[in-house]
């Protein structure tokens, strides 16, 4: 199944495709970030070794589809759905592992964990649902993908994870802040592209944006990805400083 992928991969990208030169400056992105988180781990206390080790993972795991993804786009020239809803169901329940790893030194207990992990999950599996399984109930799909979407940010801004981020210190409770901001703001352009892009999308909207998404959706994952580990490596350090 993927030998023509290897085979695309290695396929002169064209100066006007966006999309595949986004896919790949987005692999080159999450590997450089993956190099630099792992190769800190040596350096990191082990009090956040986890946390860093698992920011690598995330970028990992995305370089690794990214490289597929583009090689999908350039044999295939269409959009990888399937391959894009891989990566984000093995990338964001790690994302919302690290609101666990941040405040499990005050309390947080392995079934804040799960909820964070099973609402990432249902969120991710309606939502490829709707867009790639039954679209023409996508609106209900995607009602309820929005719903678990909701119920993370809200635990993260005001329920149990905000309240242990509080009890944690100032530099957990900043950064806390800002993965906080990360999820409201920068997870909210997946809900939208959902929403503008998919057929019968919420309240009837639709925007045919075609390949064009795919670019948005590129440099959303960038900066989220690789924002989240940023924000978790600079915890690290000023953990240490203080």
């Amino acid at each position: 199944m993927y030998h023509f992928l290897l085979d695309a991969s290695f396929k002169v990208i064209d100066p006007t495709n966006y999309v595949a030169f986004t896919f790949f400056i987005g692999t080159m992105a999450m590997m450089a970030a993956s190099a630099f988180f792992f190769f800190e781990l040596n350096n990191t206390s082990k009090k956040w070794r986890t946390s860093v080790l698992v920011s690598g993972l995330i970028t990992f795991i995305a370089a690794v589809h990214y490289y597929y993804m583009r090689g999908y786009n350039l044999e295939t020239g269409e959009s990888p759905i399937f391959f894009r809803y891989v990566d984000w169901i093995l990338t964001v329940p790690l994302m919302c592992v690290e609101f666990y790893l941040i405040t499990k030194k005050v309390g947080a207990k392995v079934s804040l964990l799960w909820q964070l992990i099973a609402a990432s999950l249902v969120m991710l599996i309606t939502g490829y649902f709707g867009e790639a399984i039954d679209p023409a109930h996508s609106w209900q799909w995607g009602l309820v993908s929005g719903i678990a979407y909701f119920y993370i940010a809200y635990l993260i801004w005001f329920g149990d994870v905000a309240k242990l981020a509080q009890t944690a210190g100032p530099s957990v409770a900043a950064a806390n802040r800002t993965l906080a901001w990360f999820v409201l703001v920068g997870w909210a352009i997946y809900p939208v592209g959902y929403i503008v892009g998919t057929p019968g999308g919420l309240f009837g909207m639709h925007v045919n944006l075609g390949l064009n998404m795919d670019i948005i959706y590129n440099i959303g994952d960038a900066i989220n990805k690789i924002g989240f580990g940023l924000v978790i490596y600079s915890l690290s350090r000023k953990d240490e400083v203080a």
